[in-house]
């Protein structure tokens, strides 16, 4: 392996200077966050104003979680590659095209085309974001900028449902804002990071990217989602396009691990996936992930169809969630410190979700609300104690130089988990209010239209009695999903109980790691040491070729 070679872009960024740069980073960070959560109390009433399905209202979600995760390991890659700057900017102009393609959207399908391509600049985003801040600001003393970051996730956690209600909400405005709201800002932060961001490009010779392994993830992926999508409705489950497609996702999948497991730069490192923590720690991540993600967008849709809010009304009775997420990771990770324990707080945290997903299934469309409230702070707070935790228990498991690789595959399964969790969840819910609907309709003897693959959303070109079927359909069908919910999330249990119990570790590398690399760099490359530079961007993949 070639030694790594950095050009000197810039000198070593001062304080003043390292804040003024993470100013424009947190700012893009907290758009590209912001671009799904204001979506999600404003979703009813953009589908119904594009006059879209139910299996349209789902897709407008899991097209960009699709695309976000699916390219975050590949602009991972690239940074080891290009100028880290340059980098963000193109990930920033990605971003503000599809955010103003999916404003200037004429249908349901060009907006879900658009929010795909929106999430090809969220994805890389999200990964350079965290590569460049770990570029700056030692890892010592990294943890004094960690409040920021905690900061602006729960701003755009809280705060993007409230405003995506206020901008549908708001005549003079409409729901188009949704998406050009955060193009000014996009637009501020570009210009900023231009000023203000100077990092050394550091970079590795003869690095690879495994271009096919992403892609054939991607396809395999993408065809078991369109397969949930559309089985039940288009076709049945015994037919010979459910065996095409779900033959070919699994073909796609398992050719995806070969080549992974061949790879010098795996997307997905298959070394790390085997560990037992990382691999137990991934089962519990896919639970919280569709937490994350089904619990926003369904909740925001359940207060609007079933119970008849406003947009603005539904993001504010979501605030018992966010402010379960936020009070509990606040308070468990101060105890975590003070200890040092880590699994029992896990498997509280595991346990917490499941009842709370228990609680949420028992919901119908004439559920108090104090109810639905209290159950959706508890899951709040079985995410808040579980979602970093087990994040930080495959980083106490793996050497310093490891930590890139193992943080971002628990991640890339996270959001794969909510992707996939979306879809599952939004088929159930379309299937389900279908069968409501038709029935409730024919015993009304109100004459239907047959199936089409989801209800319509429009509500208000609809007759009263229609209006009231439809709204009590959604508001039955939705505590059924999150009964499915709790189902899953049971793995996650499951998955806390068999992790080790172990005692998080004060130093900042496992004992005896970074004399074994410096002894290893001196048997292979003849150098007096291994550079500090190098065990930072050394892959599983180069140190299997070593």
């Amino acid at each position: 392996m070639s030694a790594p070679t950095a050009t000197a872009d810039a000198a070593p960024m001062n304080r003043r200077q390292t804040l003024e740069a993470l100013s424009g980073l947190l700012l893009v960070l907290f758009v590209a966050m912001l671009s799904s959560t204001v979506v999600s109390t404003a979703l009813p009433k953009i589908i119904g104003a594009l006059n879209g399905s139910q299996t349209q209202y789902t897709w407008v979600v899991t097209a960009t979680l699709l695309t976000a995760t699916a390219t975050t390991p590949i602009w991972g890659k690239l940074a080891d590659l290009f100028n880290k700057k340059l980098l963000i900017q193109v990930a920033i102009v990605v971003f503000l095209a599809g955010s103003v393609a999916a404003g200037f959207a004429h249908s349901a399908g060009q907006l879900i085309a658009a929010r795909a391509f929106q999430g090809i600049g969220v994805g890389g985003l999200q990964a350079l974001v965290q590569v460049a801040i770990a570029a700056m600001i030692p890892p010592r003393e990294r943890g004094r900028y960690n409040g920021y970051l905690g900061g602006v996730m729960a701003l755009a956690t809280v705060g993007g449902p409230l405003l995506g209600g206020l901008i549908v909400d708001t005549s003079w405005l409409g729901w188009r804002w949704c998406f050009f709201v955060g193009v000014p800002v996009a637009v501020v932060a570009l210009l900023l990071l231009q000023a203000t961001l100077h990092l050394p490009t550091a970079r590795r010779d003869n690095v690879k990217i495994d271009y096919l392994g992403a892609t054939l993830i991607a396809a395999g992926v993408s065809l078991l989602l369109v397969w949930i999508t559309f089985v039940d409705d288009s076709f049945a489950w015994l037919s010979w396009q459910t065996g095409a497609m779900v033959g070919g996702s699994v073909l796609l999948l398992a050719l995806a691990v070969l080549v992974e497991s061949r790879a010098a730069e795996p997307v997905v490192p298959l070394e790390i996936v085997r560990e037992r923590t990382t691999a137990l720690a991934i089962l519990g991540s896919l639970a919280v992930g569709m937490a994350m993600f089904g619990g926003a967008v369904f909740l925001g849709q359940y207060f609007q169809i079933g119970r008849g809010y406003s947009p603005t009304e539904a993001g504010l009775l979501t605030i018992p969630m966010m402010a379960g997420v936020l009070l509990s990771s606040i308070v468990a990770g101060r105890l975590i410190t003070a200890s040092g324990k880590i699994k029992p707080y896990i498997v509280a945290g595991s346990v917490i979700l499941v009842a709370g997903f228990a609680l949420l299934g028992t919901i119908d469309h004439e559920t108090s609300l104090v109810l639905v409230g209290a159950a959706m702070f508890v899951v709040g707070v079985g995410v808040g104690m579980t979602m970093q935790n087990l994040v930080l228990a495959v980083q106490n498991s793996v050497a310093l130089k490891d930590i890139g690789a193992a943080s971002s595959t628990v991640a890339f399964f996270r959001s794969l988990g909510g992707t996939i969790g979306v879809s599952v969840l939004g088929a159930v819910l379309a299937r389900r209010v279908t069968d409501r609907i038709t029935h409730d309709l024919a015993a009304a003897g109100i004459p239907t239209s047959g199936g089409s693959g989801g209800s319509t959303l429009n509500l208000a070109a609809l007759p009263e009695p229609v209006q009231n079927i439809v709204r009590a359909a959604y508001g039955d069908a939705t505590g059924h999903i999150f009964l499915i919910s709790a189902a899953i999330a049971v793995v996650g249990i499951l998955a806390a109980l068999l992790l080790k119990p172990v005692t998080l570790r004060s130093s900042l590398d496992l004992p005896d790691t970074a004399r074994s690399v410096a002894v290893a760099a001196d048997a292979v490359d003849g150098a007096p040491a291994f550079d500090e530079v190098a065990v930072d961007v050394t892959g599983p993949g180069e140190r299997a070729r070593r």
